[in-house]
């Protein structure tokens, strides 16, 4: 089993936990600087749309008969486009979840 996909996923994983905790890739801490939450929703959005698009992309080539390609290379890309879909909309349901709970807030 190739594990280059698997440790690009973790980088990406490690660099959006990084930019959410609004620290340096070192490890210290920023001071000063603001993390602006809508781009770092659309990044990771990007990412999502970017993770399905590469796997809709292997799957046709796959299935146009290219040699290049092996089937379970596909199917770690189908499912690695679904386990980050699945995450998104958790995400969603979180945010979603918060914003009912703050406009339910007696003031």
């Amino acid at each position: 089993m190739e594990t280059k996909g698997i440790d690009q996923m973790l980088n990406v994983l490690r660099a959006t936990s990084t930019a959410a905790a609004n620290r340096s890739p070192e490890g210290s801490a920023v001071p000063g600087t603001a993390v602006d939450f809508a781009q770092v929703l659309q990044t990771s959005i990007d990412r999502v749309s970017q993770t399905q698009e590469q796997a809709e992309a292997l799957a046709a080539s796959f299935a146009a008969g290219n040699s290049g390609e092996n089937l379970h290379e596909v199917m770690i890309a189908l499912q690695k486009a679904n386990l980050s879909f699945q995450e998104m909309i958790q995400v969603r349901n979180k945010l979603v979840s918060a914003y009912h709970d703050v406009m339910n807030m007696q003031v």
